[in-house]
């Protein structure tokens, strides 16, 4: 059992699954090119219908199935799946999108002008022919190709303990490639690497990094991470936008993929996408994808490229048979193994002209002396009783040899008349010519390789093509950040769960006083409730009310229009029922020596290492312990030496070092910070500056700014003092924000209106003072939050 396995195993690996490295073709390749030779199916031919084909490929050379013949046909006649066919066919050869080809008996073939390259002077003995399966013929051992097919058209293969996966080339690199290793030998595979920067596969799209081709062509191994092309196109009708796929991955099939997007639209991991469909034609592929209005295109791309085949990868396994036995090459390797192919080819094609050419002139030596002798030639010949007796007359008479007695004899009578001679006598010196540049082709390898270098040129001027693949910067240096401009964004969350994201430039600058603009539509019983500003590459992370912390990028968070209320958080993020988010941080990225401070509604604060939160699962981590009743009020970044100043409801406030707070651990309960009166609750918590106010604004509406130095160092755990005199008039405070001169503040209502006012315009009083108006708010109407923007441009003012 043991040795018929190996047996079968060899069988399969050396006479089925792997190419040999000279001519790139398995045994069925091979046999098909050569039938169609065989049988004078050349491209300057009529075609033949696939099925004379089929059968005699089967009943001479290959003794296998006629589906597995006819796949392999169809195949080499897929410009989707071969860089150059080596089958021109005609009929339904199947499609990209998967479709099955028409019946051999419908379709037609013969060889695409390419393979006769592929089998250039196989009639001169430059091959060795070995028995087919039952000894009744001859084919080849190995085609004499004059195309570097291995590398050019690539191959695929399982055997037995082992696989073959080499990518396609350009035919006009690889030459180019060849003729570089030709001029130096020495030639390293970097170098080889300006001809041959990378794989060509025959639908195009991109290559994504350099580093995988360097190591696949080093190593004869490698991942190579494919990419479809897509562009971004306006409808002019409607002004909404439409992603435009031209080109996919290797080996990608079109109908699958677009499946695959409406599979993703259908299940929601996908938002944005209003219709699919397949305009492709003639002309080329378009898989157009229309998006919804408001969506931005970059960010559903790139959904797209990470869930789908859009975004494939190659795995290289350059493996061949050499010599018999089963090799891993890498590029320079499969180049030489070629190149020493060539030359041998070169080499016995060139002995095979010499030795016809001697043979000829051998004939015409003979024709030279009978030519000289005319008279007596012909006399001998008239007689003589038969050719038998004349042959050996001139044999003996003229010391001709066998061959030329018998050319002599076969000569008609019009090659006896003057101008026939001249050409006879001019061919006798042109072919003694010959035999001696034949000779010197022999006697000097570098001739040999001189000649294989002019073929190679001819080849690459004949069927050279562009590049359709190309290679970019590797997908992992190119992220969506690199897609978007790293603008500030004004992120809000209604009451209802409801977030959104947009430019904060979109809210022009306004005087103190102002309407507003209507930030958010809302629900009538909804209304904003959260709003914070973070930059586009920035990840906010969101603090539950059961203490968990989850992040998110900010550009994965949907832009919507100013007036949209944008889109259920639930459906980012895995909450579990009941849970919903209370606190927001925006953090631009994870580094040692920083901290993340808590504050709860009932006066507790902890402070936490951030790299703990670096690391969240799609589930959420545990982020800090929460007493019955109490929930998050704020979280800020800190490098640990800051100070703390919290406010409440009722409008006391404390101020106080954070080095009074030790870190600890993720799922830990805080410590005391303030102690509050029956009935109020901290609504803020902000990290001091030098030279910055404390402005407090209250849910009517009123505000002011107060120096920070009326605000005195207290130990933690106090009462506090008064921030601001909450009256019926103002109405309990909404929060405390520490500002400078050059920022500005946002302020939203429960009813969607957003206001953006400078700090400048807001007056400096005392801490126990009502402040001044800042937004006229309509029966019912009141702030909710705030937000401090720092101003980073002139901004136009409305009156």
């Amino acid at each position: 059992m043991r040795q018929s396995f190996m047996a079968y195993a060899m069988s399969v690996i050396i006479s089925r699954a792997l190419p040999d490295v000279r001519d790139g073709l398995k045994p069925v390749h091979r046999r098909v090119l050569y039938a169609m030779y065989d049988m004078g199916n050349t491209w300057d031919k009529p075609y033949k219908k696939s099925a004379r084909l089929v059968g005699d490929i089967m009943g001479k050379y290959h003794p296998h199935g006629d589906t597995a013949i006819y796949d392999t046909i169809v195949r080499m006649a897929q410009d989707f799946n071969m860089r150059y066919p080596s089958i021109d066919g005609q009929g339904n050869f199947g499609s990209i999108d998967g479709d099955s080809p028409a019946a051999m008996r419908y379709t037609e073939i013969r060889m695409a002008r390419l393979a006769e390259e592929i089998l250039a002077d196989i009639e001169k003995e430059t091959v060795d022919f070995i028995p087919n399966y039952d000894d009744t013929l001859k084919e080849p051992a190995v085609l004499p190709s004059r195309i570097p097919n291995l590398l050019v058209n690539g191959a695929a293969g399982i055997a037995v303990g082992m696989a073959t996966n080499i990518p396609p080339h350009n035919l006009g690199e690889v030459i180019d490639g060849l003729i570089a290793m030709v001029q130096n030998p020495d030639i390293t595979i970097k170098q080889l690497m300006k001809h041959i920067p990378g794989p060509d596969f025959p639908t195009g799209g991109f290559i994504h990094g350099k580093e995988p081709i360097v190591q696949a062509y080093s190593e004869g191994k490698g991942i190579i991470q494919m990419r479809g092309k897509a562009f971004t196109e306006t409808i002019k009708r409607t002004g909404k936008e439409q992603i435009v796929i031209s080109e996919i991955p290797f080996m990608v099939n079109k109908k699958r993929l677009i499946e695959q997007i409406a599979e993703l639209v259908n299940e929601k991991k996908i938002e944005g996408i209003g219709d699919i469909r397949d305009e492709s034609d003639r002309e080329g592929m378009r898989i157009v994808i229309e998006l919804k209005r408001d969506s931005v295109p970059d960010i559903i791309l790139n959904q797209i490229y990470k869930h789908t085949a859009l975004q494939d990868s190659f795995g290289v396994n350059m493996l061949a048979i050499v010599e018999g036995k089963p090799k891993l090459l890498n590029l320079k390797e499969a180049l030489k193994a070629f190149l020493d192919h060539r030359r041998e080819v070169v080499t016995r094609r060139t002995a095979y002209d010499l030795r016809k050419a001697e043979e000829r002139l051998h004939i015409l030596e003979g024709y030279r002396i009978a030519l000289d002798n005319l008279d007596a030639v012909i006399k001998l010949i008239r007689n003589s009783a038969d050719p038998k007796v004349a042959k050996e007359g001139l044999m003996s008479n003229f010391g001709l040899s066998d061959i030329q007695a018998q050319a002599i004899l076969d000569l008609r009578l019009q090659r006896l008349t003057g101008l026939e001679r001249d050409k006879i006598m001019e061919e006798h010196r042109e072919t003694g010519e010959l035999i001696g540049k034949l000779g010197a082709i022999l006697a000097d390898e570098k001739e040999i390789y001189k000649i294989i270098v002019e073929e190679l040129n001819k080849i690459k001027e004949q069927y050279g093509d562009e590049r359709r693949t190309q290679i970019v910067a590797r997908s992992e240096d190119i992220s969506i950040e690199d897609l978007m401009v790293d603008e500030d964004m004004a992120v809000t969350i209604s009451h209802e769960g409801y977030i959104k994201r947009n430019p904060v430039t979109l809210y022009r600058a306004q005087r103190r006083g102002g309407k507003g603009k209507i930030g958010t539509t809302t629900k009538e019983e909804d209304f904003v409730e959260d709003l914070f500003i973070a930059s586009m590459h920035s990840y906010i992370l969101f603090f539950t009310t059961i203490g968990k912390v989850y992040w998110i990028k900010v550009h994965e968070l949907p832009q919507a229009s100013r007036a949209a209320k944008g889109k259920p958080i639930v459906n980012l993020l895995n909450l579990e029922p009941g849970e919903r988010v209370s606190a927001f941080l925006s953090v631009r990225e994870f580094v040692d020596g920083r901290y993340v401070i808590f504050a709860t509604k009932k006066g507790l604060i902890k402070k936490t290492d951030l790299m703990s939160y670096s690391n969240p699962r799609s589930s959420g981590i545990r982020a800090i312990g929460l007493e019955d009743g109490d929930e998050l009020i704020g979280v800020k970044l800190t490098d640990g030496q800051q100070e703390i100043i919290l406010s409440t409801l009722d409008g006391q406030s404390i101020r106080f070092k954070e080095e009074q707070v030790r870190p600890t651990g993720r799922g830990t309960y805080g410590v005391v910070a303030m102690r509050l009166d029956e009935g109020d609750a901290v609504v803020s918590m902000e990290m001091l500056s030098h030279g910055a106010n404390i402005l407090t604004v209250s849910e009517n509406g009123y505000g002011k700014r107060t120096e920070m130095d009326e605000y005195r160092l207290q130990s933690r755990g106090g009462k506090g003092i008064i921030t601001m005199k909450a009256t019926d008039k103002t109405g309990r405070v909404v929060g405390g924000q520490q500002v400078t001169e050059d920022d500005q503040l946002m302020l939203v209502t429960n009813k969607g209106k957003i206001i953006r006012l400078r700090i400048k315009d807001i007056r400096v009083i005392g801490r126990n003072t009502q402040g001044v108006r800042l937004i006229d708010l309509e029966e019912g109407e009141r702030v909710v939050s705030l937000a401090r923007l720092a101003e980073k441009e002139e901004d136009d003012e409305e009156e």
